[in-house]
């Protein structure tokens, strides 16, 4: 049996009368555009982070964009990130017309250095922006306190970490905006595209469902631009709203994973996930590092285990950001994470049985290195 990083079949099955139901309660609804779903996701989204809005939109890079332009970012603007995300990250803040600009990141938990920030904070700087990756959150009291000194906005990348939490903080709750992506694979997955921005703050979330819907409060009356469609789809909202309720199990079965992961591996000189302190993980994805891990993924084809790597080419190093002026080296850290990080599967519906063949099969090849 083909073994990968992500699959959801098993889950669909589980869940798949559920899922059926919430695909008839919208087409028997009478509304099939920004409707009873959308709102009553929004809600219960927003109440699951006790903040007071959510606002869907059709993915997590638009939920970026639309989240940066709600706070009046824009064109010639510095946006400080990290180059160990994903290409989305970046490409968002490049769609505002603002600057990305990188600082490396921890060799130990590969999250933002952030004692590298204010070195690079500049009369342009205008927002701070953590990726909260692989499932965990970046050191979010060192950049509330930078934000707070040096008047900076914070929006939050929560793609990889719903329902993560920091000393008892939902991620996503602790700068000015936070952004969420529910592609299939993460820890809340729809069943298409799908984003979310969540913030505090009236006026933000007024202005971020102007931007989801041409400009517009009033239909057909456009307030201000640049605005675009970026509705969450009702569809993949009654989903979301269904799948929500058992997102705390989701969690519980990706850190049963983690932990049979840890204990089975512990001793083969692979470097295993480390937990930050005062974090609670989710384990998006199971991140592992060797010097050798091109060899390893090869081989673990003849087992049929077939992995991935998150993520293979730093941003900074990718041809269209080649205009942002990053040399090979600039950001070390992140480099080398680059030639030897690897994901094992990951996703709360993976059998015992497919867990204990992928750390056989690993521990099988590590021995033969």
């Amino acid at each position: 049996m083909t073994t990968r990083v992500w699959d959801y079949l098993a889950e669909y099955e589980a869940e798949r009368l559920d899922i059926l139901d919430a695909v008839e309660t919208v087409f028997n609804s009478g509304q099939l555009v920004l409707g009873g779903s959308v709102r009553g996701f929004e809600a219960e989204f927003a109440a699951y982070h006790g903040v007071g809005h959510c606002v869907g939109v059709d993915n997590g890079t638009n939920a970026i964009k639309l989240g940066l332009q709600a706070l009046g970012i824009g064109p010639g603007d510095e946006v400080i990130t990290v180059s160990n995300t994903a290409a989305p990250t970046v490409v968002a803040i490049d769609s505002t017309g603002a600057v990305p600009v990188f600082v490396d990141v921890r060799a130990d938990d590969f999250l933002m250095d952030t004692s590298q920030v204010e070195a690079a904070i500049t009369r342009r700087t205008r927002c701070l922006l953590p990726v909260h990756l692989y499932g965990q959150c970046v050191d979010m009291a060192a950049l509330t306190e930078l934000a707070a000194r040096h008047g900076l906005a914070i929006l939050e990348d929560c793609a990889q970490a719903h329902g993560a939490r920091q000393g008892g903080t939902p991620a996503g709750t602790t700068g000015d905006v936070a952004a969420f992506s529910f592609y299939p694979t993460k820890v809340l997955g729809a069943y298409g595209d799908g984003g979310a921005t969540i913030t505090s703050d009236e006026s933000v979330a007024r202005r971020l469902r102007r931007l989801r819907y041409y400009g517009m409060e009033e239909r057909y009356y456009t307030l201000e631009t640049p605005a675009h469609n970026s509705r969450l789809d009702e569809v993949q909202a009654e989903i979301l709203r269904r799948k929500l309720g058992r997102l705390d199990a989701y969690i519980a079965g990706r850190r049963a994973v983690a932990q049979r992961y840890a204990d089975g591996l512990a001793d083969t000189g692979l470097e295993l996930p480390r937990t930050v302190p005062g974090n609670d993980h989710v384990y998006y994805v199971y991140v592992v590092r060797h010097p050798r891990r091109d060899d390893i993924i090869g081989r673990l084809k003849a087992y049929d285990i077939h992995l991935n790597i998150s993520y293979p080419w730093p941003v900074h190093t990718m041809t269209g950001f080649a205009h942002l002026g990053y040399a090979t080296g600039s950001l070390p850290v992140t480099e080398a994470l680059a030639a030897e990080i690897f994901s094992l599967p990951m996703y709360p519906s993976l059998s015992q049985d497919l867990q204990d063949k992928v750390i056989h099969a690993v521990r099988e090849v590590l021995a033969t290195l």
